[in-house]
């Protein structure tokens, strides 16, 4: 109830405005993107709580010691062991299979200044459990924000990344001189070896 009167206080007073697709019904992963500012968790929360999606995010195990893990916690936030990540996984596909409707917010192209590609563990994640990816969106062109469509993601990552291109194409964060073009490393190395099959022909 606190987190519902909270988000209707957000969006009665913010600048932004909600323009979103009903939340899924089934676990999924939620893509946050363009992710150039931290007022994106803010904003994030806002349309998770107004649309009674629960939601959980991953962050590096140092976040939560201390005071800070209780907080960390009841915002949704998940640890991450980085010397056992399958953990992740395993913790996901268990939650999903006690019946539990939640949204894993990944941001996979960062805030820090000078990378140049989305880092690829959403997709992975994606495939290894069979839940769909979400775009979720900030536009600061049109102040407008919320969820896009919700894609079943494929084998063919190129084309998977070409929808959701398609999607963000028109979108700009709230500080877009650090945005980047959805696209993975994985796919570079996909052209190379396209490119070295054609010159081998």
């Amino acid at each position: 109830m606190i987190r519902r009167l909270l988000a209707r206080a957000f969006w009665s007073f913010s600048k932004w405005k909600l323009v979103t697709e009903p939340a899924p019904n089934r676990p999924t992963i939620l893509v946050g993107a363009p992710h150039t500012s931290n007022w994106d968790f803010v904003v994030m929360l806002a349309i998770a709580w107004h649309l009674r999606v629960d939601v959980h995010w991953l962050g590096k195990h140092s976040l939560f010691t201390g005071w800070r893990g209780p907080i960390m916690r009841g915002l949704g936030g998940i640890p991450v062991d980085r010397s056992d990540p399958s953990r992740i996984v395993d913790e996901i596909v268990g939650r999903m299979r006690e019946g539990e409707v939640f949204a894993l917010v990944i941001t996979p192209d960062g805030t820090r200044s000078g990378h140049t590609h989305w880092k690829s563990g959403f997709h992975r994640i994606a495939r290894q459990t069979g839940m769909p990816v979400t775009l979720g969106y900030v536009d600061s062109a049109t102040r407008t924000t919320g969820l896009g469509p919700t894609l079943e993601m494929t084998d063919d990552f190129v084309s998977d990344m070409d929808r959701i291109r398609d999607f963000y194409a028109d979108k700009h964060g709230i500080r877009p001189h650090l945005q980047i073009t959805p696209k993975l490393r994985e796919e570079d190395a996909a052209g190379d070896d396209r490119e070295g099959e054609v010159e081998q022909g």
